[in-house]
């Protein structure tokens, strides 16, 4: 039997029940506060896991080995004073003083969890031939260095929206910044995405029917896509269709004009809400696929990201690409004059 936002919530609540989830005045569960989902476990399982879930002992072990984190601990570590000056053309990488990619791998309903992904089982997302070759055009976006003009580039380079989809929908952890702040009233959702510094202004109606009513035309294409929202007793439930196509399009969740996202936000306990979302889309996927994942409380602030004013990366990239084409220019004309 599939798990539920309502088992998982339960599962989650269990040991908390001596600090309860706070209620708004109008007796919603209280959604507001800073939260994190940083965590090792990813949205897809590695091929190298081989089950939905493992023991602490393999979580442990497999924590204690991850690249990233281990990445991170090695640039903590102080230079080599007689290491000597860098080699012509060498480089010092990519520096990892900033990453937080998590820890430990997450818990959910007791079970240590290897990928986000509970349906289908093998933990990935079911991807249509045009979904496979939209995962492979994002990987060769990542890493192009000889683009046109700025449209060239992924959105989150072009400080346009946060990497590996931190804002949504579903709002997946990063290698960094995977922190939120939620400001839940009467009327509306707010999320506040550390990433990019998105912002998401979800509006919460009567029922189902109302919020589905309210979605805008679709032509707007807006960011993070049209958001509407609606109480399913202690659940809040977010509906997402019309996502940007550039958004779409670069994932790492891949969504068409037909593409649609249900989250289910459940205020578990005060320190953890339990948050899962289903994601349907015909173009890219052959059948609708579920992640469970869940947000704890951030004991700290977030902090603006300010992408555009040190988008170095930006003029860096193009300034690069000129250049690169002016040298095979030069290159060109000295090898035709010297026929």
């Amino acid at each position: 039997m599939k798990p539920t936002a309502a088992l998982l919530a339960l599962a989650l609540a269990a040991p908390a029940l001596a600090q309860p989830a706070p209620k708004t005045p109008d007796g919603h569960p209280d959604l507001s506060g800073n939260w994190s989902n940083v965590s090792l476990t990813k949205l897809e399982r590695p091929a190298t896991l081989k089950g939905p879930t493992m023991t602490e002992a393999e979580a442990r072990a497999l924590a204690a080995n991850d690249p990233l984190r281990r990445a991170a601990e090695a640039d903590r570590k102080p230079s080599d004073p007689s290491a000597g000056a860098l080699a012509p053309g060498g480089s010092l990488g990519h520096d990892a003083v900033f990453l937080d990619g998590g820890e430990a791998y997450a818990k959910i309903n007791g079970e240590y969890r290897t990928a986000w992904i509970v349906d289908p089982a093998d933990g990935r997302m079911p991807l249509t031939e045009l979904g496979q070759r939209r995962k492979r055009e994002a990987a060769a976006m990542s890493n192009r260095m000889d683009p046109a003009g700025p449209e060239d580039l992924a959105p989150n380079d072009r400080c346009l929206i946060g990497s590996r989809n931190s804002g949504g929908p579903g709002m997946l952890n990063n290698i960094y910044n995977s922190n939120y702040e939620f400001l839940l009233t009467r009327d509306a959702l707010v999320v506040i995405v550390e990433m990019g510094f998105g912002v998401r202004i979800i509006p919460i109606f009567a029922d189902r029917a109302a919020a589905q009513a309210a979605h805008r035309p679709a032509v707007l294409g807006r960011w993070m896509g049209d958001s509407t929202a609606w109480w399913e007793g202690g659940t809040l439930v977010v509906e997402t269709v019309d996502v940007r196509r550039e958004q779409g399009q670069f994932g790492p969740i891949f969504l068409s004009e037909k593409g649609k996202v249900t989250e289910r936000l459940t205020r578990a306990s005060r320190d953890e809400i339990a948050y899962a979302f289903t994601v349907e889309d015909p173009v890219h996927y052959t059948r609708p696929w579920r992640a469970e994942m869940v947000m704890t409380a951030l004991p700290g602030q977030i902090y603006e990201y300010a992408c555009h004013e040190g988008n170095y990366a930006m003029t860096g990239i193009l300034g690069g690409a000129r250049a690169a084409e002016a040298e095979a220019a030069k290159a060109a004309k000295a090898g035709g004059g010297g026929r």
